[in-house]
């Protein structure tokens, strides 16, 4: 292709790309704020804010995140299990999974160096809030023998991280599809930065912690 051609061709399409640049794009669906940040912001703020005495509204602590993990094995032999399990976490998050992968080979295992290991979903934002709404209304009651959540598993940190045995407590499984039962690790991630201020935050937020009567959220 000759200097000229070469140039006209680049050209036409900056012109191209300005043009698009210009055309009025699609707005974005935005729905209602979820539940739970309302909440958040209309109710639990002005509460830790008065029970820990923070002045400044940067100091009160917030949710940044939720991450599920399930942890599988056979997930280098079995490649159609692993699918399921990944299948089944974005339909109880609604968003895609991550297969998580061994990082080292540990040869009394029999696991090599980037075999499947399980899977995991990170949440943040609208459905960061909208998981956690779920969970504590529809899916914690349907725990069979629920006493509430443990209280010392946090980390020192402000994080909390606690396991479910059974993914059919959600109520986006199908029981009847269900071939393999297996559990996972949620952890919610807090900006606090200690324990103490995490778990008043989770408790208003409605987390039913054991020995105590959880907060409602309206």
């Amino acid at each position: 292709m000759s200097k000229t051609a070469t140039k006209d061709a680049a050209e036409a399409k900056d012109a191209k790309d300005a043009k698009d640049a210009k055309a009025p794009r699609a707005p974005e669906e935005k729905g209602p704020p979820p539940r739970l940040r309302l909440h958040y912001e209309q109710q639990v703020r002005a509460a830790l804010a008065k029970q820990f005495g923070l002045g400044n509204a940067h100091e009160v602590p917030k949710i940044t995140k939720i991450v599920l993990n399930v942890g599988f094995g056979e997930g280098g032999k079995q490649n159609k299990a692993l699918d399921v399990i990944v299948a089944e976490l974005a339909a109880i998050t609604g968003q895609k999974p991550n297969v998580t992968r061994a990082k080292k080979a540990i040869a009394n295992f029999n696991l090599r160096a980037g075999m499947a290991v399980g899977a995991a979903v990170t949440l943040r934002g609208a459905r960061m809030y909208e998981f956690l709404d779920r969970f504590i209304t529809i899916a914690v009651p349907r725990i069979r023998d629920f006493r509430g959540l443990p209280t010392k598993s946090f980390d020192g940190r402000g994080n909390y991280t606690f396991g479910i045995k059974e993914q059919m407590i959600f109520p986006e499984i199908d029981y009847d599809k269900v071939e393999r039962i297996h559990g996972m690790d949620i952890t919610i991630v807090t900006d606090a930065g200690r324990d103490d201020l995490a778990m008043a935050l989770l408790r208003e937020m409605g987390m039913p912690f054991r020995g105590e009567q959880p907060v409602l959220v309206a």
